[in-house]
C-alpha cells in the first residue's frame, strides 16, 4: 500500500514503504506478509497459530459483515488488523473499530483500507485506527490534515473516553 499514513508518538507520518499486501481475492497474492479476509485468513493457519501457540504470519482484514468479536481468541497471534471500507458511506467499519478498541482489547495496529477519504480520518481516529491506507487516487499529504478536523469531541471516543461534561469537571 503506497498511500499509508500511520500514528506515532511524533504524530501522523506517511510510510514509505509498506510490506503488507491486501489480499481479498482468490488470486494468488505477491511475496511478503498478506492481509487476508477472515474467512481466508482462518482456512490458512496452522493449528499453532490458532491454538494461540505461535503468531501468525498473516494479518485479517475484517468486512463490512464480519463480527469482530470472532477475532479476540486470535489477538495475541494477529499482527496487524485492517477493517475494509468498501465506500465511504457504508460507517459498519466504524463500530468494528470501536468495539475492537473498547471491548475486545485490541492494542496492536489497527489500520483503515478501502474507500478511505481525507475527510474520514479525525472520525477514524476517534474510533481507534492508528493507520489509514488512503485510495490510491488522492494525495496522502493532503491527507494527513484531515487527522486535524476536530479539537474538541462532546461524546467519548476510542481515544478519550470521558465525554466532555466529564473533563471540564474535571478541570474545576
Amino acid at each position: 500500500m503506497n498511500n499509508l499514513i500511520r500514528l506515532t508518538e511524533h504524530g501522523p507520518e506517511r510510510v514509505g514503504t509498506d510490506p503488507w499486501t491486501l489480499a481479498l481475492t482468490e488470486e494468488p497474492a505477491a511475496a511478503g506478509p498478506r492481509i487476508l479476509s477472515l474467512e481466508a485468513w482462518l482456512q490458512r493457519q496452522p493449528e499453532a497459530v490458532l491454538s494461540g501457540q505461535a503468531p501468525s504470519a498473516d494479518a485479517v482484514c475484517l468486512q463490512p459483515d464480519d463480527e469482530a468479536e470472532q477475532l479476540q481468541p486470535y489477538l495475541a497471534v494477529l499482527p496487524l488488523i485492517a477493517v475494509l471500507f468498501p465506500s465511504f458511506r457504508d460507517g459498519r467499519g466504524y463500530s468494528q473499530a470501536y468495539l475492537l478498541r473498547t471491548r475486545i482489547g485490541w492494542t496492536g495496529e489497527l489500520r483503515a483500507v478501502g474507500d478511505v477519504l481525507r475527510d474520514q480520518l479525525s472520525h477514524m481516529r476517534q474510533c481507534g485506527f492508528d493507520a489509514f491506507a488512503i485510495r490510491e487516487d488522492k494525495s496522502a499529504e493532503d491527507a494527513i490534515k484531515g487527522l486535524g478536523g476536530m479539537s474538541v469531541l462532546y461524546g467519548r471516543s476510542a481515544i478519550e473516553p470521558r465525554p466532555l461534561f466529564r473533563r471540564r469537571a474535571s478541570e474545576c
